[in-house]
């Protein structure tokens, strides 16, 4: 079995964000999703520093480790400069390098953020731009939004914007030399390789769910990855 906590430490996030904890609770006391979720920064840090191997592999499959925000509250108040929320960034990474992330409904969701925020940086240098909105999957825009959404070109440009169009202007069309030199960025940086491990990692769940997975949104795992929620991850 691989040491999962040296691996761990090849990571700079975790070698910047664990010093010394002394399970003091307050990163958790701070927290905005421990507020809500089932979810504890304290423990999670306390299981890492044990190095005992077969709790971090349960934490690398597990849920807890995709409800932090990265909002780095916890940076914020650690008496001892600790920031759990650098140990989560570690974790997740390792959890999509070595197929983890599957095993847990959260980790799942991964492939979604890949192939919408992911895809759209690479593709069109946005994170999220509002040719995305689609009304079916986002009804948390509540009911006049899919008037704004067809509407969205005139509405853009009626505020000065440039949609979709070349030269300056809010959400205009990202030429093609930017695009490839974030492409090469994610190269370098190792981003297209993890891209290759939640698709490839995602595929072979999906095959075990026995649930079709085409390219882009349009199919079974995708749908099932975007709106499963089995009611267990926030507090009563």
């Amino acid at each position: 079995m691989e040491n999962y906590y040296d691996m761990l430490m090849k990571d700079v996030r975790f070698e910047e964000g664990l010093h010394a904890c002394m399970n003091c609770g307050v990163c958790t006391a701070i927290c905005p999703a421990a507020e809500f979720y089932i979810y504890d920064p304290r423990k999670i840090v306390d299981i890492v520093q044990t190095a005992d191997n077969d709790e971090i592999e349960k934490l690398l499959k597990s849920e807890e480790i995709w409800y932090c925000g990265e909002c780095m509250s916890c940076k914020t108040r650690c008496p001892r400069g600790n920031a759990p929320g650098l140990v989560i960034m570690a974790l997740r990474g390792l959890s999509q390098d070595l197929g983890f992330f599957v095993e847990s409904e959260k980790g799942r969701q991964q492939l979604a953020i890949k192939r919408t925020v992911g895809e759209a940086i690479i593709n069109r240098g946005y994170c999220v731009h509002l040719d995305m909105l689609v009304p079916e999957l986002h009804p948390e825009q509540g009911p006049n939004w899919e008037w704004v959404y067809e509407n969205r070109a005139s509405l853009v440009n009626r505020v000065g914007g440039n949609f979709n169009g070349d030269g300056p202007g809010i959400l205009r069309k990202i030429p093609e030399e930017t695009l490839d030199e974030l492409k090469k960025i994610f190269e370098v940086t190792g981003g297209m390789t993890r891209y290759d491990k939640i698709e490839s990692s995602s595929k072979k769940k999906a095959e075990e769910l026995n649930l079709n997975l085409d390219e882009g949104i349009d199919n079974e795992y995708f749908r099932h990855i975007y709106k499963t929620n089995n009611g267990t991850h926030t507090k009563q």
